[in-house]
């Protein structure tokens, strides 16, 4: 049980202002888009007299679909110098400007005329959520207990999946998804940012940070005796103080130099394969093809929406249990079954959809899959990837993690998001092999090579993984004795 309400209200306060942006405005975009690329045409056209193209309407739109992920590659990248430099509370409260200067654009483009202020909006709210999806797990494991440290961490991604689905919601026709009302849909994230700038000040900085990043003991304990209540905070002291000694002396790491240290090898390879699987794996292509799954299974048009929003739902749910359950089951044997159960779907999913039209019933199990596929990556992939950066690496070190984790989380989503239209083209319905492979190979790696972190210290993981990092060296030929060991951050 949570002892402190201080601790729960912390993680809704970085939450709503935090990854709830993430899902929020992926969401959003979805249903305005006709109504948005009429709007482009109509102001070139009062611009010009020239009408648009129907294939230039579809590269501008393009246009502003991947500034959200470009934005998010800027966000990730200066995350990591903002949460050393202003500290982790303070770099998701600046945070917000970006949204306030989003919501800006997008609810005065079409009083101005400009489709170009939608782009830019666009291109800040990906800003936005680049920083806090680094961010927020981050603060979030820092100022968790250890025991809870996997579920605190992990609220996460059921704050993304909340605001994947909230944004379905409110882009519905009868709330914000008219032709009237797009402006608002856009420019509705700004109230989660000013709900957060409300709340986020009144709770404390990371205590970790305080302590081993600005040697601040006195608000350090200030920071542990909010979050744990009156309960016993000497052993947790001590641990940290550990940890501090173990990094004495030493500066904030660069990405660049994390590749360059063979003590940080293991972690850094984990690291890369799970973000990269974390896009790679399809499910954000299961809604781009939701729609039309449900179509061919015979669901009304105009019901379309409603039935869309129960995928939404499917993440949040899992996302959710995901919180309950890890700090019991682990991380391995999630992330395990995650992987295994999608590569089994994606196998039953491509059958189905190379029947659709010979057996009446297959549209119904195109339809299950869709729904067990985004289950199977919400139960395991959705969050536990985002919590091992923070148990891995140590404090010097996790910063430039994070980035290295945001960046290729931003680049996969504009990769997958600008090949996957080529992919179906080509491989119509067996689409989802590339999938498959990305989805096996990462549970096999998962199986073979990442211990477990549960329960465990943050220096207790990492004498975990020098082991195995010195394991490899000795089998390289490089480990060269005592001296070699002195230079290790771990």
């Amino acid at each position: 049980q949570l002892q402190n309400k201080i601790l729960i209200l912390t993680i809704c306060a970085a939450g709503i202002g935090g990854t709830f942006q993430y899902g929020y405005n992926i969401s959003i975009i979805n249903a305005p888009a006709s109504y948005i690329q009429t709007f482009m045409n109509t102001t070139w056209l009062e611009r010009t007299g020239v009408p648009l193209e129907s294939n230039v309407i579809l590269l501008l739109w393009s246009f502003t679909v991947s500034a959200y992920p470009l934005g998010g590659l800027t966000g990730a990248v200066v995350a990591g110098p903002m949460a050393i430099m202003l500290g982790r509370k303070m770099s998701l409260l600046l945070n917000n400007v970006f949204v306030i200067i989003a919501a800006t654009l997008s609810g005065f483009s079409r009083m101005a005329k400009s489709f170009e202020m939608i782009m830019l909006s666009r291109f800040f709210t990906g800003v936005n959520a680049g920083v806090s999806m680094n961010i927020q797990p981050m603060y979030l494991a820092e100022s968790a207990p250890k025991k809870l440290r996997g579920a605190v961490a992990l609220t996460s991604a059921s704050f993304t999946a909340l605001g994947l689905v909230l944004g379905q919601v409110v882009g519905l026709r009868e709330l914000l998804g008219g032709e009237e009302s797009w402006p608002f849909l856009l420019a509705s994230n700004v109230v989660p940012a000013l709900i957060q700038l409300t709340a986020l000040p009144w709770f404390p900085e990371s205590p970790r940070y305080l302590l081993i990043d600005r040697g601040d003991k006195e608000s350090c304990i200030s920071a542990l005796q909010k979050l744990r209540g009156t309960s016993d905070l000497s052993a947790e002291l001590e641990e940290m103080l550990a940890e501090q000694a173990a990094v004495r002396g030493q500066r904030a790491k660069h990405p660049w130099e994390l590749f360059q240290n063979r003590a940080l090898r293991w972690q850094l390879v984990s690291i890369v394969v799970l973000s990269s699987a974390m896009q790679l794996c399809g499910n954000d292509s299961m809604y781009f093809y939701a729609a039309y799954v449900f179509q061919e299974a015979g669901i009304p048009q105009d019901i379309i929406p409603y039935v869309v929003i129960g995928t939404g739902s499917c993440e949040l749910i899992t996302s959710i249990t995901c919180n309950i359950i890890i700090d019991y089951a682990g991380r391995r044997p999630l992330l395990l079954g995650g992987y295994t159960f999608m590569a089994g779907w994606a196998i039953v999913f491509m059958v189905a959809l190379s029947q659709q039209t010979q057996i009446s019933w297959m549209p119904y199990l195109s339809m299950a899959c869709i729904f067990a596929y985004i289950l199977s990556f919400g139960i395991g992939p959705a969050g536990v990837t985002g919590v091992l950066p923070t148990e891995v690496f140590d404090q010097m070190s996790r910063p430039a993690a994070y980035m290295i984790c945001g960046s290729l989380l931003w680049f996969n989503l504009f990769l997958v998001g600008t090949a996957f239209p080529f992919i179906v083209k080509s491989l119509a319905h067996f689409c989802y092999i590339p999938f498959l492979v990305v989805c096996v190979c990462t549970a096999l790696y998962v199986w073979f090579f990442l211990p477990e972190t549960k329960g465990k210290s943050f220096l207790e993981i990492s004498e975990e993984f020098r082991k195995r990092n010195l394991k490899a060296k000795a089998h390289a030929g490089f480990y060269k004795g005592p001296e070699e060991i002195k230079t290790t951050t771990l």
